[in-house]
């Protein structure tokens, strides 16, 4: 009798505890952070005040150091209903915009890492010539490099996607590259004999034997991969003050001081990271039960 994985009682309730506990921890920082400033600018003005006036200060300020989760949420919905998808006040435009540059950027990332493991572990020189340097890529902050690629691309007629595309790669190749070095270097000793005594060519033994045994590798690779990509593609929408994506929308509202602005956008990058690590967790599932039923 076949059963159905439905999430129970028992599962969802260590979960419902720890957002619960992060909400009203959120709203203590927030009634902490903001009570300087509500002291400053709001009560004092008024008069007589109770600690009840105090926390509804802090929870309601303009401006505040820290929003409180309800004005996040309120911030969000009236960006999604109150204007329309081609809007630059419509934070799913911005969605769309830095969601681009991570699909590109993680497209790119993955090919490449491919392309740098299926290298590394046919050549030995190149184990021992590239894979140090692979490692090495990853010891410089993507702040410090992301500007000098946007001017170097810039200068080369390459704007729009393509730069922030390439940062995102940058962060995207390094997990799949690591991963994919051990996963083909996977199978045992005996299995690659066998494709020997098959006289089986090295391709032929990469595509029938490597790459499947490489899959439970790849994919936890590639839900890091597509996070570290979407981080690339925010990076990337700052050196150039972009007018549109969530790392533009982070920038105007610094600029400007808009920090409920400032936390929507950070709560709408958090949501597109799960929705795009929850799209490949999805595929691999699909991808590793077909191989389990082939």
């Amino acid at each position: 009798m076949a059963t159905t994985n439905k999430p129970s009682a028992s599962s969802i309730f260590p979960i419902a505890v720890v957002v619960l506990a992060v909400v009203i921890a959120w709203y203590g920082l927030t009634v902490y952070l903001n009570a300087p400033g509500a002291i400053e600018r709001v009560l004092d003005a008024l008069g007589p005040w109770t600690w009840q006036d105090l926390v509804q200060a802090t929870l309601n300020m303009q401006r505040p150091v820290l929003p409180a989760p309800h004005q996040v949420a309120a911030d969000l919905w009236t960006s999604l209903v109150d204007w329309p998808l081609d809007s630059p006040r419509n934070l799913l435009y911005h969605v769309a915009v830095t969601g681009e540059s991570t699909l590109v950027g993680f497209a790119m990332g993955t090919v490449l890492g491919l392309v740098l493991s299926i290298c590394i572990v046919h050549s030995r020189t190149l184990d021992r010539a590239l894979l140090p340097w692979v490692v090495a890529s990853q010891s410089v902050p993507v702040l410090a490099i992301a500007p000098i690629v946007l001017v170097i691309l810039g200068s080369m007629g390459f704007s729009g996607v393509a730069p922030k595309a390439v940062i995102a790669m940058y962060l995207c190749f390094f997990p799949v590259t690591v991963a994919m070095v051990q996963g083909l270097r996977s199978p045992q000793v005996i299995e690659t004999e066998m494709m020997h005594t098959y006289a089986a060519s090295r391709w032929q033994a990469l595509w029938m034997l490597r790459l499947p045994a490489a899959l439970p590798f790849l994919f936890p690779a590639l839900r890091v991969g597509i996070a570290a990509g979407l981080v690339g593609a925010m990076v990337a929408e700052l050196p150039t003050g972009a007018q549109a994506g969530l790392g533009a929308r982070l920038l105007t509202g610094s600029y400007y001081g808009q920090t409920i602005q400032i936390w929507s956008a950070l709560v709408m990058s958090a949501l597109l990271g799960l929705t795009l690590t929850g799209i490949v967790a999805a595929i691999e599932t699909w991808v590793l039960g077909q191989r389990r039923q082939a």
